[in-house]
């Protein structure tokens, strides 16, 4: 009897031993080379980001500067890159340049870029289906990529037909379905039109954070300070999902009402 007491101890001792102690070590262990290979995998991302600087052609035939490419085309695509649209489109080059280490080299060469590509649209679809290549198999980043330049349309007065007719040859040419490009847009003018309609003024006043005695530079510099605080970010859309995106465009076009609201009540 106190034989299979021990046997019975014995056998449990073995398996609380590889329960916890090996098991948990070979957990660990995994665990630890996930890590590392994120790191070295990051480290290697970046690396290869950092060669893009190397001249601006090398610049423009990667993913980034097809995408600047097409930024252009729809900022431009109604005649006039509005000065909301010129802002987001700063605060994109801004973004973006975090990730290299020639900061300043690489938004030169986005701005480079976007100035040369705003002067014509006939070479849209080319560059979308270039792009369309590039991007892999990447379902998530063409919609990202779709969704920022629906939001960059719709950030000043909404979609003009010209915008409209450019996001769509881009849609269908990185495989993005009518059907989700309709729902895109139609999220994005609900919440637009929750916004416009319940901004009063005490309301617009609020959302900026300035008092009615304010003078129009106070207003103007809090007014920026959110529009960069909030705007769409498509680095950090990278790791966040769609809703991301669309919350950003939507707090953003909030401030930009409530800034229309009080321009109109100083103006009066």
């Amino acid at each position: 009897m106190k034989l299979k007491k021990w046997i019975f101890i014995a056998v449990l001792l073995v398996i609380l031993y590889y329960t916890f102690i090996v098991n948990t070590f070979l957990t660990l262990s995994i665990i630890f080379g996930l890590i590392v290979a994120v790191k070295l995998y990051k480290l290697y991302s970046k690396k290869k980001l950092n060669k893009l600087v190397g001249s601006k052609e090398l610049f423009r035939q990667s993913y980034l500067g097809h995408f600047i490419a097409l930024v252009a085309k729809v900022a431009k695509a109604d005649g006039r890159v509005d000065e909301l649209e010129a802002q987001l489109v700063g605060m994109m080059f801004d973004d973006i340049s975090k990730v290299f280490d020639e900061k300043d080299k690489a938004r030169s060469i986005m701005k480079e870029i976007f100035n040369e590509e705003k002067k014509t649209i006939d070479d849209t679809q080319q560059i979308a289906n270039s792009l369309n290549k590039l991007l892999g198999k990447s379902i998530l980043k063409r919609r990202q990529f779709i969704s920022f330049l629906i939001q960059l349309a719709y950030i000043d007065s909404g979609i003009s037909s010209d915008e409209d007719k450019i996001l769509r040859v881009i849609a269908k040419e990185l495989q993005i379905s009518d059907e989700v490009y309709k729902s895109i847009i139609s999220t994005l003018e609900q919440k637009m039109q929750n916004n416009k309609d319940s901004m009063t003024p005490e309301k617009a006043y609020e959302v900026l954070g300035v008092k009615q005695s304010d003078d129009m530079n106070t207003i103007k510099k809090a007014y920026r300070k959110l529009i960069r605080e909030y705007h769409p970010d498509i680095i950090s859309s990278q790791e966040k999902d769609e809703a991301y995106m669309e919350e950003a465009t939507s707090k953003t076009q909030e401030i930009n009402q409530a800034y229309q609201v009080i321009k109109d009540i100083k103006k009066g």
